[in-house]
């Protein structure tokens, strides 16, 4: 009932937040460094895994080569 209302709520919020982070970071993505191939593709599930402040700042401040760097190193 209520309960199973309020877990769907959550999981909606969540998945809905999770679509906006990887779209900020997809722009920032693109802003930096023009098109999205599939190297700079590859780095958005890392990056949405990092707390957003992380994220930022290495998307603002990184270039492409130390973006792969410190995220492909897994």
């Amino acid at each position: 009932g209520i309960q199973q209302g309020l877990q769907q709520g959550i999981q909606q919020g969540m998945q809905k937040m999770q679509k906006m982070q990887r779209l900020f970071i997809e722009n920032l993505l693109k802003l930096r460094f023009g098109e999205l191939d599939e190297t700079l593709t590859s780095l958005i599930e890392p990056l949405i895994k990092l707390p957003p402040e992380e994220s930022t700042r290495l998307l603002l401040q990184s270039s492409r080569e130390e973006l792969l760097k410190k995220l492909m190193k897994d």
